[in-house]
């Protein structure tokens, strides 16, 4: 049974011991039950979790912590979607079922508000999504799994008032066969329409991979990817000839052996929403050396970046069930006398455009290539070290995350570990 404390609400919710004792015992019967007992919860809470376009109703604090709790997902309510957390019991439930696997691993944790940036976002923007959210449900086995801790930061400003936010970090989605063996991966935040098109693609070629003899599976999944990379290099060439760019830029080369750990500044910078939320932070805590580094790493060709986002404007419109968690989740600041959610949906929509590109383009291009050469690809571990050290930029390594340079000097005791 869940702990008592588990579904404690603020001072001022008025709901009983008796209610929240209920709950914590029907959650944990329902948990055990797979996706089936989520929509068991919801539908005897249906008149609690009737969410509709315009967020009429919104759940109480102690019915969201709990689906929150059944699902393994902060604001379940919107989504509406199992997790896993135990890779042997979603490939148990893929052979079951016959669907493939899509498992995400994340700074953090998936049910906790301040898990890394990315999967915050996509928490947002695409697990609501109505059409999203159907096919997740429909056509795949959910699984989530923690790479690390997050690194947070606390701004005290003396006064009662504190920030918290959540520094560097990176998400990635990738796609499993029954028996965990990866098949694509999905890095990075993407627009709904697009990330749509890719669980759609990816599931596909799960269903052909799994149809072969075992003997035939390798040499399926390289022409594969080398399709898929094919195909990226002919749309790169046909996005810049509509921007009439004569001379193409090459696209950004992913470092495969960094001399030395690289900087939390230069792993922030690989993608611009996540960028967006944590500069500001990390600007605060480097000094000048790190900020003339940071300088050097910037984004090459970032106006080419930028009129290519643009080109996809129409494909990371956010439906309404985002836009109404986004306005749940935002905070009403007293020097905010008027509604400016549309100028922040907007500027969501626009980086997120910037960030669908460039990891389309950067990173999965060096993703599929990985699959075409068989380089640490058969285990989603391997794969995954690969791609947080080599894309992502944050090396197991390195237990620091790039937020402590070796050659940096702070004046404090100790470097100011404690």
């Amino acid at each position: 049974m869940l702990l008592l404390k588990t579904f404690q609400t603020p001072s001022n919710a008025q709901t009983p011991v008796a209610e929240i004792s209920k709950l914590s015992q029907e959650v944990s019967v329902l948990r055990k039950q797979g996706p089936s007992g989520l929509q068991v919860f919801l539908k005897s809470h249906a008149n609690t979790l009737n969410i509709n376009s315009s967020n009429a109703v919104i759940p109480s604090p102690t019915l969201r912590i709990a689906l929150d709790e059944l699902c393994q997902q902060r604001d379940c309510y919107a989504s509406r979607l199992y997790w896993y957390t135990d890779i042997e019991q979603a490939k148990a439930a893929a052979k079951t079922s016959g669907k493939p696997i899509l498992s995400l691993r994340l700074l953090g944790r998936l049910d906790q508000d301040l898990s890394c940036a990315n999967s915050r976002f996509f928490r947002v923007a695409l697990y609501p999504n109505s059409q999203i959210s159907k096919l997740l449900q429909d056509h795949f086995i959910l699984h989530w799994q923690s790479v690390r801790p997050v690194p947070k930061v606390t701004i005290d400003f003396g006064d009662g008032r504190k920030l918290e936010r959540t520094i560097t970090g990176n998400s990635i989605h990738y796609i499993l066969d029954a028996s965990g063996r990866p098949i694509d991966a999905i890095p990075g935040l993407y627009s709904p329409k697009e990330f749509l098109r890719q669980l759609q693609q990816a599931e596909v070629a799960v269903k052909d991979y799994s149809k072969l003899a075992p003997s035939d599976r390798e040499a399926f999944l390289k022409k594969y990817h080398s399709d898929r990379l094919n195909s990226i290099q002919a749309q790169w060439v046909a996005d810049l000839s509509r921007l009439g760019i004569q001379s193409p830029p090459k696209l950004v080369k992913i470092p495969s052996n960094p001399s030395q750990p690289p900087t939390a500044a230069i792993a922030s910078s690989l993608a611009v929403s996540k960028m967006r939320v944590e500069t500001p932070m990390l600007s605060a805590l480097q000094s000048d050396a790190e900020r003339n580094q940071n300088a050097l790493a910037k984004i090459t060709d970032r106006e080419v970046w930028n009129k290519i986002a643009q080109l996809y404007a129409t494909d990371v419109k956010l439906d309404q069930n985002s836009i109404s968690l986004i306005r749940a989740k935002k905070s009403q600041s007293a020097n905010t006398e008027e509604d400016n959610l549309p100028i922040i949906v907007k500027n969501f929509e626009t980086t997120m455009a910037l960030d669908t590109v460039r990891n389309e383009y950067m990173l999965h291009t060096q993703i599929h290539q990985w699959f075409i050469q068989d380089k640490q690809t058969r285990s989603v571990e391997a794969l995954n070290e690969q791609v947080y050290t080599q894309l992502f930029l944050t090396p197991s390594s390195d237990p620091w995350l790039g937020l402590f340079p070796s050659d940096s000097y702070s004046a404090i005791d100790n470097d100011g570990i404690r």
